[in-house]
């Protein structure tokens, strides 16, 4: 125990830029790995979207009418929670 508060002590002193390098470092360690395939089918499914996008067969949103829609969804499912609490 009294290594680790020798530790703690010693990083609590680094520079706020070490400290934060530190930090995010640390937190990028609790990360679970990435599955295996899983960068590849994200491509894959962008790349399909662009198609779609690309060959008018996708329907795009303005940023008004998705805002609209998202605060809708987000209001009926807090009325939806509230039912069941």
């Amino acid at each position: 125990m009294a290594k680790e508060w020798i530790l703690n002590s010693e990083i609590l002193n680094l520079p706020k830029r070490e400290r934060a390098a530190l930090a995010y470092e640390l937190i990028k360690s609790l990360d679970a790995p990435a599955e295996e395939g899983v960068a590849e089918a994200w491509d894959r499914e962008i790349m399909r979207r662009i198609a779609q996008i690309d060959a008018r067969q996708a329907r795009l949103l303005d940023r008004k009418t998705l805002r609209n829609k998202v605060q809708h969804a987000l209001h009926h499912a807090d009325a939806n929670r509230k039912d069941i609490g």
